[in-house]
């Protein structure tokens, strides 16, 4: 499989698990027209984090609706059974988290070779340190901003300490990472995240629980803009 491209610049990723799930066609249409660069997919198992959510099938259906890039978040145990099925089902980016996988290289290493863009996510108790040996082998970091599980959940400010933090590691070793932020996520801070590192934002309730989702994305993405010229 090759990946979709994605778009280059600062990328809105709005999650999906904030949408109307009897729409959820109309709703990648919605902010792909509002421009969005790609859409986000929870994928929850009830153990990892406290939360059940789509899965294979409705991601395999919505594959067929929309040209999106789909970046998928896998809050699973054992993710490295799983990364191949979420692959064919129309992955073009999958996380993983570090606190999941104790076999973390050979996962990422397994999504890349199937042409995925690979990312580790790190929860906000986690430090970064724990990226540094597979850093250089990651096509994207994923920073929690809230504690997985939950939409709609206050944003936690230790998630710019550790944009900070990677973005400076990033530029000092000479490496291609994107960085993405999860959680909370709001055009009030939008373009602070930008400032502080953030290639790529994942909003869920600041998009689709506003009364015009297209506009909040509007609305997200001009902050971005503002941000990335701070």
């Amino acid at each position: 499989m090759t990946a979709r491209p994605l778009a280059e610049g600062k990328l809105l990723a709005p999650s999906i698990l904030s949408a109307d799930f009897a729409h959820l066609g109309a709703a990648l249409r919605t902010i792909e027209a509002a421009g969005a660069a790609l859409v986000h997919i929870d994928v929850m198992d009830g153990h990892f984090v406290p939360n059940l959510t789509i899965g294979l099938p409705v991601i395999a259906s919505l594959r067929a609706a929309s040209s999106l890039p789909f970046d998928v978040h896998l809050m699973i145990e054992h993710p490295s059974r799983w990364v191949e099925a979420y692959i064919g089902a129309g992955a073009d980016m999958i996380s993983v988290h570090v606190e999941a996988d104790p076999h973390l290289h050979r996962t990422v290493q397994l999504i890349r070779s199937r042409g995925v863009r690979a990312g580790v996510a790190i929860n906000p108790g986690t430090p970064v340190s724990l990226l540094e040996a597979v850093l250089p082998d990651l096509d994207h970091v994923l920073v929690m901003s809230v504690n997985p599980g939950f939409s709609g959940q206050d944003f936690v400010p230790v998630a710019l300490e550790k944009l900070a933090t990677l973005k400076a590691e990033v530029a000092r070793r000479g490496l291609s990472v994107r960085l993405e932020v999860d959680g909370g996520v709001k055009r009030e801070n939008a373009g602070r995240l930008v400032a502080a590192g953030a290639d790529i934002l994942v909003a869920g309730s600041a998009v689709f629980g506003a009364p015009d989702p297209a506009a909040a994305a509007r609305d997200l993405l001009r902050a971005m803009t503002a941000g990335a010229a701070a």
